[in-house]
């Protein structure tokens, strides 16, 4: 029973299997990254890696549903894909934010006559 049931399993080993393999670790693996980060700060922390495994992850979980037909993982990675999308626009932003604070207002404004 054990052997029917991995043969079945692997039956479908293909390309998109393994896509979907990859994008599973990388979505799974986001937890693992999120808490070791914290466990060295001792604190929660989310570290924008988990924001770039997530989106990794979401886009070939997203890319294997599709070419599954499979209604739950598409529906599942829809709404997912926009929010870590979101939050990676916002932590670029905040860095693009703090290196514009960062430069000099003499050199911010091109109006100023030396």
């Amino acid at each position: 029973m054990m052997q029917e049931w991995g043969a079945r399993l692997f039956s479908n080993l293909d390309t998109w299997f393994v896509l979907g393999i990859v994008g599973q670790v990388m979505f799974s693996g986001r937890f693992l990254v999120q808490w070791l980060v914290s466990e060295k700060h001792t604190k929660s922390i989310v570290p924008v890696a988990f924001w770039y495994l997530s989106i990794l992850g979401g886009i070939c979980l997203m890319v294997y549903g599709l070419q599954r037909a499979e209604p739950i993982i598409i529906l599942g990675q829809s709404f997912g894909l926009i929010v870590y999308a979101r939050n990676l626009y916002f932590i670029h932003q905040e860095k693009h934010d703090a290196k514009v604070d960062a430069i000099p207002a003499i050199v911010a404004d091109p109006t100023h006559n030396h």
